[in-house]
């Protein structure tokens, strides 16, 4: 069994379609040729670059080193990896079906295989950092080879995805993969580290103390539940010195590494109405099932999810305003790069 990293656009634009349909598709604008047709790279190098004239060499051949595989090294079988940029969890399936063209489809989606989505939703949190190493490359298709990935992932699946308790691995930068620092997204590495960093520091009711400590520094008063059962509430918030201006929040914070369903959400409007709050703000370290994020338009003037992403975005931007306690926990810094083009 191989292991491919597969991505569904630079945004994410086609996770949902990839999820839904159960398929991996080849997003390349513009290319409806049957890739069955292609005997060799060189071949594959030629249509490309009759295709895009306008790009140079080594962006034809960085693509091609991306198609080769979908057409012609995945196999029956092989798992595919599909990290979310919607949410911070990562989709893994494993292919059901060959490599299929067809040239009149809705550009880009030419080229597809069948896939059968089997874990959706994992945290990206569960998984071990080296194997997140590995999913930082820029690439959209690659094959996952590193410390030995395939492995460590099947046997990730007999334990329903939890993070093994093993020594951690220290992981190699080089990698035939891959060609070099460039080729990783660098930010998503960093916030991959804090989110480590994060749930290992705040676990349990001290990721309420966290989440407090975030709506402090927006302007908000609070009071924050005891530690123990909390009839659906961890904190009440207020803007104003005194808490008493609108609108009135309901603040419910999970920890476990699980993604919430919607019972949850329901136990969250039910405490709004008992508090009499006007809004509500579900905090989910792990994520949200599907049946909550189909109510996110319904619940739009009332309720907002906080998940991983979310939580590490609101932390950095209210980073400076935040308790000098919580920062000294909490230690980050800025740092400036160079945005590399593609070439």
């Amino acid at each position: 069994m191989a292991l491919w990293l597969v991505r569904a656009g630079s945004s994410g634009e086609y996770e949902n379609k990839f999820i839904s349909e159960g398929r991996i598709y080849l997003t390349w604008d513009d290319l409806p040729h049957d890739l069955r047709k292609v005997t060799d790279k060189k071949e594959l190098y030629e249509l490309l670059s009759e295709v895009f004239p306008n790009n140079k060499v080594a962006r034809i051949r960085n693509w091609g080193s991306q198609i080769w595989p979908f057409s012609k090294e995945m196999k029956i079988g092989d798992w595919v990896i599909l990290p979310s940029k919607k949410k911070a969890a990562i989709h893994i399936g494993e292919i059901t079906g060959d490599y299929v063209n067809t040239p009149k489809s809705e550009n880009p989606y030419y080229h597809y295989r069948n896939v059968k989505w089997f874990a959706t939703d994992i945290p990206r949190s569960n998984f071990e950092q080296d194997i997140l190493y590995s999913l930082g490359a820029f690439m959209t298709i690659c094959r996952i080879r590193r410390n030995d990935a395939e492995k460590r992932i099947k046997e990730m699946a007999k334990i329903n995805w939890k993070l093994p308790q093993t020594n951690a691995i220290e992981f190699e930068v080089n990698n035939e993969d891959f060609q070099g620092p460039d080729s990783f997204n660098l930010e998503e590495l960093a916030r991959d580290q804090i989110a480590k960093f994060i749930i290992r520091k705040f676990k349990g009711h001290g990721l309420a103390r966290l989440i407090n400590a975030i709506l402090e520094a927006q302007g908000y008063s609070t009071f924050v539940s005891p530690e123990g059962p909390d009839k659906g509430v961890d904190i009440l918030a207020a803007p104003g010195p005194l808490g008493f201006g609108s609108p009135r929040l309901c603040v419910q914070v999970k920890s476990s590494d699980s993604a919430l369903d919607r019972p949850t959400l329901d136990q969250l409007i039910g405490a709004m109405q008992n508090f009499s709050a006007e809004q509500g703000l579900l905090v989910s370290w792990g994520g949200f099932k599907s049946s909550v994020d189909k109510e996110i338009p319904s619940q739009f003037f009332k309720v907002r999810l906080w998940d991983q992403n979310a939580i590490i975005d609101e932390l950095l931007e209210h980073y400076d305003s935040l308790d000098e306690d919580i920062k000294a926990e909490i230690p980050l810094k800025k740092m400036w790069s160079i945005a590399v083009a593609d070439d």
